[in-house]
């Protein structure tokens, strides 16, 4: 029985972390013209926050920058946001809390950050990370805007 158990529950888990979620999107347009990665202006900083992986695509997960909610991601998806140069806390929902990526914004200076997914108890949580520019840039370029 608990076997019986344990196969239903790994089966029910596979099925969410691989069916498909989806967002709302931006036009496709507006999409490519970030993806020129144009330096943002000396007194802003640009922020890529992209999800490049299908692990957990039926999942949706919320994406905070410095306690305000900018949108859900989904598989494949990224937003581009301008912020003051300085500290800023990014946050992403987690299966129990947010977890939090501490960033020191630079004018001038497009940053990226990848939101993962990550198996969990109950359900799929989220991590982020900064990765580099030539990493970011090429994830990017793979992804859609979401709006």
């Amino acid at each position: 029985m608990f076997k019986h158990l344990m196969m239903s529950a790994a089966a029910l888990s596979f099925a969410v972390l691989t069916g498909c979620a989806s967002v709302p999107m931006e036009s496709p347009e507006k999409d490519q013209a970030f993806k020129s990665f144009p330096a943002p202006p000396k007194d802003q900083a640009g922020l890529y926050i992209f999800r490049d992986s299908m692990l957990g695509a039926a999942l949706k997960k919320s994406v905070k920058i410095d306690g305000e909610v900018i949108g859900e991601t989904a598989a494949n998806t990224y937003f581009y946001r301008l912020v003051s140069p300085g500290p800023h806390t990014l946050a992403t929902e987690s299966e129990f809390s947010d977890n939090l990526l501490e960033l020191n914004a630079q004018g001038g200076k497009n940053h990226y950050v990848r939101q993962s997914i990550k198996m969990g108890v109950f359900v799929g949580g989220a991590k982020l990370t900064e990765v580099a520019e030539s990493e970011g840039q090429k994830a990017v370029a793979n992804t859609e805007l979401a709006r």
